[in-house]
């Protein structure tokens, strides 16, 4: 027996501003999703473990990355967790400015600078960055100013409830996606009540941060509902521990885990995934367009 299957919807949110000209690039967040390379100067990140801390690893990160596939690069100096020791603003620089410099090699290349430290962004935008990456929720609205700044350049603003690298032991949520919209929301409002363009404004809610994993699947299936704040939002779900806790799987195992997060986030109104394992991603990301109509294939030969 035949049973008439449902039809399969994907989420288009209204943006406001898809068109996006970034690094000499446009993109059309309407159908379009760009792929985030990661790049980390820590000799502690949760990810690479610091494989990437020398500068010249760091250098031939980018590079590999651009060859991968990555359409933006994402440089940070300071990991998002509290645990170990502090970092100077003087430390982040060292770490980050060499890297922006030898990224704004690569033509077309968004830069990003993830920091939540005003003078860190200023140099990285003048070395060359594209995008200020502030995974801490705006705490410091001054960034909004520097971003106001520079009308080239883009602010992404993630949920992250905490103080920067401050643990918060066990979040709790009245409903998790709609607390999330309304944080971005009120933060959004902040950005643009000092200046702020709305072509200069990408979202992120925020996977694993200040969140456990029952809340970090939740706010994935309900994506829509934050994807209608209505600015492109980025997905960072790459290699997390929900994606870890999830399948029961360590660090370096995650990556099928960390690709089904990406495509699900895709369909459900993400424009932007920021991911460690760059080729894989890229090769989900065309896919997913291709499928969903927005992409053609490189070359049409089977059964033509």
């Amino acid at each position: 027996m035949l049973v008439a299957s449902p039809v399969v919807t994907i989420f288009l949110p209204e943006l406001i501003e898809p068109r996006r000209t970034i690094a000499g690039r446009t993109y059309d967040f309407d159908r379009e999703v760009a792929v985030m390379a990661v790049v980390n100067r820590t000799p502690d990140s949760f990810f690479d473990k610091g494989a990437t801390y020398a500068l010249d690893k760091a250098v031939e990160a980018v590079d590999a990355a651009v060859s991968a596939g990555a359409d933006w690069v994402d440089i940070g100096g300071v990991k998002f967790s509290p645990d170990g020791p502090a970092v100077s603003a003087d430390e982040e620089l060292e770490r980050v400015l060499p890297v922006v410099e030898a990224a704004a090699r690569h033509a077309r290349v968004a830069i990003s600078v993830d920091t939540f430290r005003h003078d860190v962004a200023k140099a990285a935008i003048a070395a060359g960055a594209h995008i200020v990456n502030d995974t801490t929720g705006l705490h410091d609205p001054s960034l909004a100013d520097l971003v106001a700044a520079n009308p080239h350049t883009q602010l992404i603003i993630t949920h992250s409830i905490a103080a920067p690298r401050t643990h918060h032991p066990k979040p709790q949520y009245a409903d998790v996606a709609a607390d999330i919209a309304a944080f971005l929301r009120d933060r959004v409002g902040v950005a643009l009540g000092r200046g702020v363009r709305p072509e200069q404004i990408i979202i992120d809610p925020g996977h694993d941060l200040n969140k456990n994993t029952l809340h970090t699947l939740e706010l994935t299936r309900r994506l829509p509902e934050i994807a209608a704040v209505g600015y492109p939002m980025l997905a960072a779900v790459s290699n997390k521990d929900f994606v870890g806790e999830t399948l029961d799987r360590p660090q370096g195992e995650r990556l099928e885990g960390s690709l089904a997060a990406e495509a699900i986030a895709i369909v459900l109104g993400a424009r932007i995934v920021r991911m460690h394992n760059v080729r894989a991603a890229a090769d989900v990301a065309r896919m997913t367009e291709a499928i969903l109509g927005w992409r053609a294939p490189a070359y049409l030969l089977h059964n033509m």
